[in-house]
């Protein structure tokens, strides 16, 4: 009998031992193709915050400063001009006494100055700089040429004579009421009363290259366009 009820008593605490094994093994262990799973959500969970991180990254270095991004032509430039026989000359084009010679004819007077420290101008920020002059009847135009050998460049341009019209089609002798119709951006300077001279501005946003119209007894009396000098 005490056999019989060891040997029960044997079976027992083998029984409560396998359950309990396998009850570790459930909350403990995994199959492998539930690790499996878990590992694949993982790595999605991961995958799916970096493509913001690489985006933002992109964006960043696709992002345009203010001014970076290059016009086709200079519009500004385009606008301060005149036109003659089918030339367009505007300020900063470049232009030697050959090309000046072809567009408008040989000028009627050339001077040449080369700024020095000791000419007496006073104009230090120009040593080495050569100026040129092109006087023809009703326009003057002067070019300046960098140090270095770099290219003559337009830099001053005035008209009295009606046969140089602006590319909006403004002449000497035009009212002023055509102008202002012409140049909506432009303004008068001063009161703009009829008996009183004035200047009419046409100024781009650069605040460097300007257009400039002298008003007299309420007509163009004469176009100057010009470029400061640094």
């Amino acid at each position: 009998m005490k056999l019989k009820n060891k040997s029960t008593a044997v079976i027992l605490l083998s029984i409560i031992l396998t359950m309990a094994l396998a009850g570790c093994q459930s909350n403990g262990a995994q199959s492998p193709e539930a690790a499996q799973n878990e590992q694949a959500k993982g790595e999605e969970a991961s995958n799916s915050t970096t493509p913001t991180s690489e985006n933002s990254e992109e964006q960043s270095s696709e992002a345009i400063k203010e001014g970076s991004m290059e016009k086709e032509g200079n519009v500004v430039l385009k606008e301060l001009a005149f036109v003659y026989n089918e030339h367009t000359i505007a300020i900063s084009d470049t232009a030697n006494e050959d090309q000046m010679e072809q567009m408008l004819g040989k000028p009627d007077n050339l001077k040449s100055h080369t700024y020095t420290a000791d000419d007496g101008t006073n104009m230090d920020t120009l040593i080495g700089f050569t100026e040129k002059v092109y006087t023809y009847p009703g326009l003057e135009i002067k070019t300046i040429s960098i140090p270095e050998g770099k290219q003559d460049s337009i830099f001053h341009i005035e008209i009295t004579d009606p046969k140089y019209a602006t590319v909006r089609n403004i002449k000497a002798g035009d009212s002023l009421d055509t102008l202002k119709n012409a140049y909506p951006e432009g303004k008068l300077l001063g009161d703009g009363a009829p008996d009183e001279e004035d200047d009419f501005r046409y100024e781009p946003s650069n605040y460097v290259d300007v257009m400039s119209f002298h008003i007299k007894d309420v007509k163009v009396e004469s176009i100057q366009i010009y470029s400061l000098l640094d």
